[in-house]
C-alpha cells in the first residue's frame, strides 16, 4: 500500500470518528488552537477515561497520576504511548509529581477528603495554570428548594471527620472545594455534577433501567411518569470539563441535565425502546412504595419523590454552565449506549447488579399492588 493510500485511509478514519461525535463536540475540536499539557489525578475509572479520550481527540498532551490499581490495562499498549502514566498515592506518595514540571491544568477526579486536596493542590499550585476539581451537587445544604451555585453548602458537625458516608459525603466535598480554592486562589474551577451516567458506569445507578427493560415483562415504575429526574451523560461532562480548561473558565458550575428536561417516564420509555423486549410499565405511587419499604434511589434508581425535604429534586439550575458551554446529547443516545455497555459485560457481572430492586422483590411488590387495586 502506498504512503499516499495509507494517509488517505487514516484521514478517512479520523473523519469518520469525528462525525460520530455530537455536533458541539466536533465544533470544539475544530475551534481548538493550541495543545495544552494536562495532568489528570485518577484517569482510569469512569469519568477519567472519557475525559482522556476527549482530550486526545483535541490534541492535548496528557499525564495520568494514579495508584495503577483501577483498570491498569485501560491505557496500556503502544496505542496509548502518547499518554504519560505516573504512579503514586495522593495520600502517601506524590514523589512522581515533585520537581519543576509544569502543566497548563490539573483535573482532580478523585478527591473525597479535604486533606487530599490540600496535599495535591498545595504541591502543584506553583506549577499549574488551573486546578479543576470535580465535586458534586450533594454539597448543597438543602434539597427542599432548587439549588444554584450560590445556594448554602452542607456543613459538618466535625470538620475533621475522615470517613466518607452518605451523611458526610456532601460536607466533605464542600471542604474539598474550599481546600482547592485556598491552595490555588483565583485559578480554581469547581464543577458540581449530578448523577453521572452512561457507558462505563460501574455503579448501575442509572444502568438499572435499560438493563431492566432488557429483561422484559412487567416493570415496576416508581411514582408517576411526570416525576422529574436529573443526571448527566459522562461524555457530556467530560466535554464540559475540557471546555472549561480550554476557555480558562474559573469559578463554580453545576453540571447536570437542565431542570425539567427529564422525567422518569421519558427514561423508562427510552429504555424500553432501546431494549426492544416485550414489556409493560406499572406505575406505583410513592406512598405505596414507601409502605412496601421500596427505597427511592437505591431500589428505584434516579428517582426520589419531589416533595417535602426533596421538593427541589430534579430542579438544580445549570444555567451558568450552559452559558459556559455545557451541552447535552439526546436521552435516547445515553440510554442506547448504556445498554450496549451493559450487554457486553460478562454474564456473571450482569447477574449481580449493584443497584435496583431484586427481581423477586419486584414481583412481590407488583403482586401486592395488584391485590390492592383489584
Amino acid at each position: 500500500m502506498t504512503t499516499r493510500r495509507r494517509d488517505f485511509l487514516a484521514a478517512g478514519a479520523a473523519a469518520a470518528g469525528l462525525l460520530a461525535l455530537p455536533a458541539y463536540a466536533r465544533a470544539a475540536i475544530k475551534a481548538k488552537t493550541q495543545p495544552l499539557s494536562l495532568l489528570v489525578l485518577g484517569g482510569t475509572g469512569f469519568l477519567g477515561p472519557h475525559f482522556v479520550e476527549a482530550a486526545r481527540r483535541r490534541g492535548h498532551t496528557l499525564t495520568l497520576f494514579n495508584r495503577g490499581k483501577t483498570a491498569p490495562e485501560k491505557f496500556a499498549g503502544a496505542e496509548f504511548s502518547d499518554i504519560e502514566q505516573l504512579h503514586g498515592d495522593r495520600k502517601t506518595d506524590m514523589k512522581a509529581l515533585e520537581g519543576e514540571r509544569r502543566w497548563d491544568a490539573v483535573l482532580d477526579t478523585s478527591a473525597y477528603l479535604p486533606a487530599d486536596v490540600t496535599r495535591s493542590a498545595g504541591l502543584l499550585a506553583p506549577r499549574i495554570g488551573q486546578y479543576l476539581l470535580v465535586s458534586t451537587i450533594s454539597v448543597y445544604a438543602r434539597n427542599d428548594l432548587p439549588a444554584d451555585e450560590n445556594s448554602p453548602l452542607a456543613q459538618l458537625a466535625d470538620p475533621n471527620v475522615s470517613e466518607v458516608t452518605g451523611e458526610t459525603y456532601g460536607g466533605l466535598k464542600a471542604l474539598c472545594e474550599a481546600a482547592a480554592e485556598r491552595e490555588a486562589p483565583g485559578r480554581t474551577t469547581i464543577v458540581r455534577p449530578g448523577l453521572i451516567v452512561g457507558p462505563g458506569d460501574r455503579t448501575d445507578r442509572f444502568t438499572y433501567w435499560p438493563a431492566r427493560a432488557d429483561r422484559g415483562g412487567e416493570i415496576l415504575a416508581p411514582g408517576s411518569a411526570e416525576d422529574p429526574t436529573q443526571f448527566i451523560d459522562v461524555r457530556d461532562l467530560a466535554e464540559f470539563l475540557l471546555t472549561t480548561i480550554e476557555r480558562r473558565r474559573f469559578g463554580i458550575y453545576n453540571a447536570d441535565a437542565a431542570p425539567g428536561a427529564l422525567t422518569m417516564g421519558a427514561v423508562l420509555d427510552e429504555s424500553r425502546r432501546a431494549a426492544g423486549a416485550k414489556s409493560s410499565l406499572t406505575w406505583v405511587p410513592a406512598d405505596f412504595l414507601e409502605a412496601q419499604k421500596v427505597s427511592p434511589w437505591q431500589d428505584m434508581p434516579a428517582w426520589i419523590p419531589a416533595r417535602g425535604e426533596y421538593a427541589g429534586f430534579g430542579r438544580t439550575s445549570v444555567a451558568k454552565a450552559q452559558a459556559a458551554g455545557l451541552r447535552h446529547r439526546p436521552l435516547r443516545d445515553t440510554v442506547r449506549d448504556t445498554l450496549a455497555y451493559w450487554r457486553q459485560l460478562p454474564a456473571e457481572r450482569r447477574a449481580k447488579p449493584k443497584a435496583g430492586i431484586a427481581p423477586e422483590r419486584e414481583a412481590e411488590v407488583l403482586k401486592a399492588w395488584h391485590a390492592r387495586t383489584t
